[in-house]
């Protein structure tokens, strides 16, 4: 039976790294999928890891029908075994369910990756309805680690190092290079107390 999974984390924990060993996992065993990102740090139709590795993906925009996507590859007598689908909260709550479609209906695994929840700690709606309609929800066993060495459970955005609580929930940020907007991980104590690592974390001097 096809499942729906959804692999979720907090940044930092491997995902996107998963996402493309899934991928290899199952194409190097003759099985074909399609891959889909969005707002990747990499750019458009792309997904990469921090560790460096990146593959071409499609990108998930607000009009992407993956029923039609797969019956677009289907009547040009491609196969679709599974999908990976990277950034996941990103997605439309319709788009999620056409997902469950794809598995219900078609038989096909899904398998999706994604934080759930944004800086403010409210839930992606497409985080929301994954949580709804997965087969199984798998939590990413690789810990991020907040600045005090904690294991970091909350995303937190920062405009000049300095944690902001309001704004748009999807601002497409660097969290390796110095900008304006940025995303560090944090425990739930220091999220709360809104103490970054460019104001409170160890000074190495």
């Amino acid at each position: 039976m096809a499942e729906l999974v959804f692999f979720t984390g907090t940044m930092d924990s491997g995902k996107s790294t998963l996402a493309l060993q899934t991928n290899h996992n199952h194409s190097a065993r003759g099985r074909r999928g399609l891959v889909f990102t969005q707002h990747d740090r990499a750019g458009a139709a792309r997904i990469s890891s921090r560790l460096g590795l990146e593959k071409d993906a499609r990108e998930v925009e607000s009009h992407t029908d993956f029923i039609a996507v797969l019956a677009q590859e289907l009547r040009e007598g491609r196969r679709v075994d599974y999908v990976v689908c990277d950034e996941a909260q990103f997605y439309a709550p319709e788009q999620i369910e056409q997902l469950a479609i794809l598995v219900d209906e078609f038989d096909i695994d899904v398998y999706a990756f994604g934080i759930t929840a944004d800086f403010r700690t409210r839930l992606f709606p497409g985080s929301a309805r994954l949580l709804e309609l997965a087969d199984r929800t798998e939590i990413l066993q690789v810990p991020a680690l907040c600045w005090c060495g904690a294991r970091a459970t909350h995303n937190a955005r920062t405009i000049n190092g300095e944690m902001v609580v309001e704004g748009a929930q999807v601002v497409i940020g660097d969290t390796e290079k110095e900008a304006e907007v940025a995303y560090e991980v944090l425990c739930r104590r220091h999220h709360m107390r809104r103490e970054t690592a460019h104001q409170f974390g160890p000074r190495l001097f």
